[in-house]
């Protein structure tokens, strides 16, 4: 039996920063379908190039976590903008809103992973 690392996604052509700012740029459009006030877009490119730049520092583990964190969060976050916008006019804001705040935890709980 052989032992294979599993390839980071930093080896894969994945950049932490990018993938922070388009978690950013999910909450903004779901801020704006929840009809709330969106966050300021420069704070996401400050946080955005922050972010390569501990992610270049942080421990094999704390990258491979970060990695498997903003993987899932994309996707679910994609699913739940997806289901928004089918939702035809009918958009619950309540859901968008839900949407927005797991976004903001989740950008929050990758930030602390890198610290």
């Amino acid at each position: 039996m052989t032992h294979q690392a599993t390839p980071s996604a930093a080896s894969s052509g994945a950049d932490p920063g990018r993938q922070v700012a388009q978690l950013h740029e999910l909450k903004r459009l779901v801020e704006r379908i929840a009809r709330r006030a969106p966050a300021a877009q420069d704070a996401a490119l400050d946080e955005a190039a922050r972010t390569s730049e501990a992610y270049d520092r942080a421990p094999p583990i704390a990258q491979r976590r970060f990695d498997a964190l903003a993987a899932e969060s994309a996707a679910w976050a994609a699913a739940g903008v997806e289901a928004l916008l089918a939702a035809e006019g009918k958009t619950p804001l309540a859901a968008a809103g839900r949407l927005a705040d797991a976004l903001d935890r989740t950008l929050s709980e990758l930030a602390a992973l890198l610290r």
